[in-house]
């Protein structure tokens, strides 16, 4: 473990200001937030972390992870770590964290089981959002996600967090829209569905395919019309006078119908 002490130290360079470097990218590079997600990343092979920073109480915390890494472990009181982050890191757990490359999309879906749940995601800008859906994949079994181009990034720390590390674990790639991702399934023999309130099929009434992709659209706007007018529309009936859902919500509803036996 190497000692830090002052924040311009050019060996802690990369955990400088934290969130305005998350929005900006990290050229393939991703934050590692929390004990959990680095005890995940750590044992990835796929994954190479290539720094981490902790602060003095989590270090005493952490002598079998750390003794496991091969990695500069930097160690700072809390005080220099918030200054070096930029704001305050109650978790005291940071890593730099190199991922694989993102598989084709092609490849991605054909690789998949003959038995196959597929997530389709389109315009999902919110990262605790994204955070949630990914954590539902992972609790439902599904088998990959797809993201349009307008998506925001699994990898963002946030969206980790909230995924309690669950877009570290289930496959994704990103196509370039919407209706590319449905060309794409439909030619890997899946059966796309689309979720909307005006959906003309009750999800309770669906039975699934053998190989199934539901697609998601932001909250708002939904998935465009033409999307909903090129695939099966499926609906969540609800309480009469409302018809809205948060989009993870929406998600855990329809990948525990879909995955169930």
């Amino acid at each position: 473990m190497i000692p830090v002490s002052d924040p311009a130290d050019p060996r802690i360079a990369g955990f400088l200001d934290v969130r305005e470097r998350d929005l900006i990218g990290r050229q393939g590079q991703f934050m590692a937030e929390g004990e959990v997600v680095l005890r995940l990343v750590a044992g990835r092979a796929d994954h190479k972390i290539r720094a981490v920073l902790l602060s003095e109480a989590r270090a005493r915390r952490l002598d079998d992870l750390i003794a496991g890494l091969d990695t500069p472990v930097y160690v700072a009181a809390q005080g220099v770590m918030d200054a070096i982050a930029g704001f305050h890191i109650h978790r005291g757990i940071l890593a730099l964290v190199e991922p694989p490359p993102p598989p084709a999309p092609e490849a991605l879906l054909t690789g998949l089981p003959t038995r196959a749940r597929v997530v389709g995601l389109c315009g999902i800008t919110n990262h605790d959002n994204m955070g949630g859906i990914f954590r539902n994949a992972a609790a439902f079994g599904a088998d990959a996600v797809l993201l349009d181009d307008a998506c925001c990034d699994p990898l963002y720390r946030k969206a980790i967090r909230v995924s309690v590390g669950a877009s570290l674990i289930v496959p994704f790639t990103r196509v370039a829209d919407a209706r590319a991702m449905v060309r794409m399934l439909e030619d890997a023999g899946f059966e796309v569905v689309a979720l909307s309130p005006s959906g003309t099929t009750a999800l309770s009434a669906y039975i699934p395919a053998e190989r199934t992709a539901a697609l998601f659209g932001t909250e708002g706007p939904g998935l465009p019309a033409d999307l909903l007018a090129a695939t099966r529309t499926l609906s969540i009936p609800m309480a009469g006078g409302f018809d809205s859902l948060n989009v993870a919500t929406t998600s855990g509803i329809v990948l525990h119908h879909l995955t169930r036996p």
